[in-house]
């Protein structure tokens, strides 16, 4: 049996953008398609590990040439669409929780993020023994030490954690540290493999 569990956020636990809030975004941006979202994404490790937001933004208006109408209405609409949650995933946590088992938390999230997700989410997320986030670490996964600092948040070393993550360079990186790390695929899963 792991001796500490630990989750990634998005993906996992969280849900990611859905379709309506990407028209959202691409609307107030007034840029829509791949060439948006390349911008978008190619500018998103620095955010994740702690620039601010409206330095965020004019980087991905600089990769585009453009200046977006509104940028504090692209802001809002961007950290909307990263607050949704998987219910079942949610009750898991708790389960485990109430199991009196190690849970940690580890994921790439922007700060203006942090508190509106708290906010809306703070009772479950108040049952891990520790949530890493690589705003507040200033380093974002699949950096080794985003792990390794997460593993001694929980008082662990690396290879008494299991993590769970939904992206394969994360996982990979993750094993890289010795963790024991698998790629997300269910709750059904995450249960098997920590039985």
């Amino acid at each position: 049996m792991p001796d500490v569990i630990v989750f990634d956020l998005y993906g996992v636990i969280a849900r990611t953008q859905t379709a309506g809030a990407v028209r959202r975004i691409e609307e107030i941006a007034g840029v829509a398609g791949a060439p948006f979202w390349d911008a978008y994404w190619s500018c998103r490790p620095a955010y994740d590990a702690g620039q601010e937001s409206l330095a965020y933004w004019a980087d991905v208006a600089g990769l585009l040439g453009t200046a977006f109408p509104d940028v504090p209405a692209l802001i809002d609409a961007d950290l909307d669409s990263w607050t949704e949650v998987d219910d079942t995933m949610v009750a898991l946590v708790h389960e485990l929780a109430d199991e009196g088992r190690t849970l940690g938390l580890l994921s790439n999230i922007v700060s203006d993020l942090v508190p509106r997700f708290e906010a809306r989410h703070g009772t479950w997320l108040a049952r891990f023994d520790a949530l890493t986030y690589s705003c507040r670490i200033g380093v974002a996964k699949p950096d080794p030490r985003a792990y390794e600092i997460c593993a001694e948040r929980l008082g662990a070393k690396p290879a008494d954690v299991i993590f769970f993550d939904d992206n394969e360079h994360n996982v990979l990186a993750a094993r890289e540290t010795g963790m024991r790390a698998e790629l997300f695929t269910t709750p059904t899963q995450v249960r098997t493999l920590i039985a």
